[in-house]
């Protein structure tokens, strides 16, 4: 090879890099949409860089003593603290030593600026929930700013584990009963290569009840591998997180960045040696997209989801959507096409203009889409999931990923 010819190709790959953008958004605030590691807030600094580094906004459950280094990470934190949580909640002692307890945390806590709440319990039964409501009304009394953290039971569970009569009576006992300002739930669907449809199911049951008590949610999704649970992907991040988004949900929350040390726990973001696995990276990836789609979302309001050819129970199917009349989605080069399945969530901005987010449900396929709309004349504008603006939709763009959503706007 000539100098010549190896100049023209230094030159080359030199103008190719600097033609590539590199898309850096802005981190979201934790309370316009929960970026969070679910489980213990680590104490040391370099790991909560990390978990910045990572795009999470709440680094978890945390130590009063933890906060100032919390803070310095840019994070935030729900305080975890026997004197908010350690009680029988069945049995609470005299409120006089509940509000000793919460005015010595006020002393400490204060206004500080990595403090979100307080963590109180995952999963209650419902039995539970009136103990859990008068320690949340004496935090909230004595610092209104910070919020009450309970995670709820998934809808499959009997109910004798829930304590109530069904789900619905369940969730309402969030808002009811504890004035939580948004529903947490969790619900761990992907097992042998799919997502079962129990996922969506409570995706539509909270989704409705927080429309109906004015409530956004946010969703617990499954991070690591254990038990029968598959092993995470991109694939798996994507389904799980835009079909949240789809439903109009507010928060993602992660179980679990640190890789539990009992069992067949395995690839977390983090191991147990501390070290970085590949999922961490997936989990920045799909963190980044969150960031550059929710100043969009954060002003939505969800109108409806449907979804096509297969309708999970108690989802509508694509019939009934009021803005789009088709979905194609196909392949090319394969031997073998597979059957795509899809969701469409609609919403609606301040101004009533119409937003479309489609979801590729498969795990294992990409497809090439085309979206008929039932106003003829109409056009999509897609919000970029790497920079976050709007944009024409073309060239490429009309690939979806296994478990890649796409938002438009529709003109």
């Amino acid at each position: 090879m000539t100098i010549r010819r190896v100049l023209w190709l230094v030159m080359g790959l030199a103008a190719a890099a600097r033609s590539q953008s590199v898309y850096r958004p802005a981190p979201v605030a934790p309370r316009d949409f929960a970026v969070m590691a679910w489980g213990g807030s680590p104490s040391d600094p370099e790991q909560l860089r990390l978990m910045r580094e990572a795009g999470l906004n709440i680094s978890g459950f945390c130590r009063v003593e933890d906060l100032d280094r919390v803070r310095d990470a840019g994070l935030t934190c729900f305080i975890r603290d026997q004197r908010a949580n350690g009680y029988d909640w069945s049995n609470l002692p005299e409120e006089t030593g509940i509000r000793a307890n919460v005015a010595e945390l006020k002393g400490q806590v204060g206004a500080h600026a990595a403090a979100l709440g307080f963590y109180l319990r995952d999963e209650p039964h419902g039995s539970l929930m009136p103990g859990l409501g008068r320690v949340a009304a004496v935090l909230r009394e004595a610092m209104p700013e910070l919020w009450p953290y309970v995670n709820l039971f998934p809808y499959r569970v009997t109910p004798d584990r829930l304590g109530t009569a069904d789900y619905d009576t369940y969730v309402r006992l969030l808002v009811d009963s504890i004035r939580q300002p948004f529903l947490s739930y969790d619900n761990y669907s992907l097992v042998n290569g799919e997502m079962l449809d129990y996922f969506f199911t409570n995706l539509e049951i909270v989704r409705r009840l927080g429309l109906e008590t004015k409530t956004p949610f946010w969703n617990c999704i499954l991070a690591n591998a254990h038990f029968n649970y598959m092993e995470p992907s991109d694939a798996t991040f994507h389904l799980q997180v835009y079909s949240t988004l789809a439903y109009g949900g507010r928060g993602i929350q992660y179980f679990t960045y640190f890789t539990p040390q009992i069992g067949n726990y395995r690839l977390g973001a983090v191991d147990q040696f501390g070290n970085r696995t590949p999922t961490w990276d997936m989990l920045r990836r799909i963190n980044n997209e969150i960031h550059a789609l929710a100043p969009t979302l954060i002003h939505l309001r969800s109108t409806g989801v449907f979804h096509s050819p297969d309708v999970p129970d108690q989802a509508r199917p694509l019939a009934e959507s009021r803005l789009v009349k088709g979905v194609e989605m196909t392949q090319r080069l394969v031997r073998s096409p597979a059957m795509a399945r899809f969701l469409v969530g609609e919403f609606e901005d301040a101004q009533q203009r119409p937003y479309v987010m489609l979801v590729n449900k498969e795990l294992a396929q990409s497809f090439r889409f085309s979206i008929q709309l039932k106003q003829e004349g109409r056009k999509l504008l897609r919000i970029s999931p790497y920079s976050g603006r709007e944009e024409p939709f073309g060239r490429e763009m009309d690939w979806l990923a296994p478990g890649a959503g796409v938002l438009f706007r529709i003109e």
